[in-house]
Parts: C-alpha cells; sequence; structure tokens
C-alpha cells in the first residue's frame, strides 16, 4: 500500500496530503464510501456539518477496524451558526454527531461577509475551540486574502488550513501563494473541476503518455503543488485509482502545460458575494 505524504501545519499537527471528500454523498451511501477508502487506504476524511453525513462518517471509522488515532477527520462549521454561541453549540454537535472525543480538524465553511454576523466574531469562537484541546487545529474555508488579513490583525490564532477552489481552470496561485507565506495549508476542493478538466486536450495527452487516466494526472499535479487535496468517490475503483498518485511524476513541461490551463473559471460560489444560510 502506498505511503500518503503528510503536510506539517502551523502548530505541528501532521495531515496527509490525500483525503476522501464526502461531499454530495447521500448518508445512506456514505458509511459504504468511507469504509472503502479506509480499506484502500485513505487515512483523512474531509466532511462537513452542512454535508449532512457526519454521523456516517464516525460510523464508519469506528466499523472500519482502523484505530480512531490514525484517523484525520475535517468537518466544517454550518453557514447558520456564525454567532458564537451557536458556533461552541455547532461544534458540540460535530463531535456528538461523529461520536469522537476530538476533532482533527474544524473549518469556518464559508467567510459570508455579507450576513449581519461578522466572521472576526466566528473565528475568535473557533479560537475558544481550539482552546479547549477539543480539537487538534482550527481553519477556514473558502476565505480570500483579504478576509485573512483582517484574522490576522484582529485576532490571535492563525488558521491551520485555508480549504478553497482549486484546479486547472482555476489555478487560484496567487491566494495559495498568499496562504504559503502566511504558514496557512492550502487545500484544493473540485480538484477536477466537477470532471470538467478530464476532457481538456492537454490533460488527456499526459494522461496518455503515462498510462494514466486524466484524474491521476489532474490530482498528481495538486500533490506535486504541494496542496492537500481530496477527490470523492462512491465507486471501488474510481476510489482506488484516485489513491494511485505515488508512483508516478509529472515532469516539469506536464506540470506546467496543466498550470497554464488556468482561465479564473470558477464551479462554485464567489466568496466575497455568497451568503447561503441553510433555513
Amino acid at each position: 500500500m502506498a505511503s500518503v505524504p503528510t503536510i506539517a501545519l502551523n502548530n505541528g499537527v501532521e495531515i496527509p496530503q490525500l483525503g476522501f471528500g464526502v461531499y454530495q454523498i447521500p448518508p445512506e451511501e456514505t458509511v459504504s464510501a468511507v469504509r472503502t477508502a479506509l480499506e484502500v487506504g485513505y487515512r483523512h476524511i474531509d466532511t462537513a456539518e452542512m454535508y449532512g453525513n457526519e454521523k456516517e462518517v464516525g460510523q464508519a471509522v469506528r466499523e472500519s477496524g482502523v484505530d480512531r488515532s490514525e484517523v484525520f477527520v475535517t468537518s466544517k462549521l454550518n453557514n447558520g451558526f456564525h454567532a458564537r454561541d451557536d458556533a461552541l453549540r455547532a461544534f458540540d454537535q460535530t463531535l456528538a454527531d461523529l461520536g469522537f472525543d476530538q476533532l482533527d480538524l474544524f473549518l469556518v465553511h464559508w467567510p459570508l461577509p455579507t450576513i449581519d454576523v461578522d466572521y472576526v466574531e466566528t473565528w475568535k469562537a473557533m479560537e475558544e475551540i481550539y482552546r479547549s484541546g477539543r480539537c487538534r487545529a482550527i481553519g477556514v474555508s473558502n476565505f480570500q486574502a483579504h478576509h485573512l488579513r483582517r484574522l490576522f490583525g484582529e485576532t490571535e490564532v492563525r488558521p491551520a488550513v485555508n480549504q478553497i477552489e482549486v484546479h486547472p481552470y482555476l489555478a487560484n496561485d496567487e491566494l495559495r501563494a498568499f496562504d504559503a507565506d502566511h504558514e496557512i495549508v492550502t487545500e484544493a476542493w473540485s480538484p477536477i473541476a466537477q470532471g470538467k478538466v478530464l476532457d481538456d486536450p492537454a490533460i488527456t495527452a499526459i494522461a496518455e503518455e503515462l498510462g494514466r487516466t486524466p484524474a491521476q494526472v489532474v490530482l498528481r499535479w495538486h500533490v506535486q503543488r504541494g496542496d492537500v487535496v481530496f477527490p470523492k468517490s462512491v465507486t471501488r475503483s474510481r476510489v482506488e485509482e484516485n489513491f494511485a498518485l505515488f508512483d508516478f511524476e509529472l515532469d516539469t513541461s506536464a506540470m506546467a502545460a496543466i498550470t497554464g490551463l488556468d482561465r479564473g473559471e470558477r464551479t462554485g460560489p464567489d466568496p466575497d458575494t455568497f451568503d447561503y444560510v441553510p433555513r
């Protein structure tokens, strides 16, 4: 079984660079999907309160036979719970739903700069959660550089992670560089742009030359750029395929060709205007 590299967060906690995402996996399919991923060798699971499948992630970890200490689990704060007291209660509920005493990483899912609760208040609640010892690291998701600068100026604990949309059509290199300059690990969501990049001629040509699939080529591009990535699938063969990234490399020209596909094209919302709050 391949050994997945780890990356040290700014507090010394090690995070596996390849994880398994459960976004849009229905709760009734989540236990089986996560157990399959753990059988294949994944040791990093990425979920969120808004995904509605935290209970099933916890169940899968318990039933897998893999020791809890060996599985890095991330969840994210629901957009409806940004006020301090709501955030603290929401974290309690996440732990209860997962059935864990401690979470590895908890993120603010979106900055929501247009709502009536300031994300700085939300981050201060995250700092309380971190200081309680019940979460090994805290971070953010979908934060732009200007959101992060406010946190640096008004709070004490620097985010360990920024989980943002990154793929060949949205390389997001300026924000990735900002994260790196401030000791924040970038995690890439939508790593294959919901499949849109897999038919790109530049990617298919590299895949054909290497005898790999387009998805493997794109995921390898992410890995070599130093980001954490967590592809999602409910098909065992695809789960295995996405894990097989560590016995080949992309050369400099292939890396440059894929990065050169960047056209600033999002598959998801703009973090500066996104204001969805579940009702």
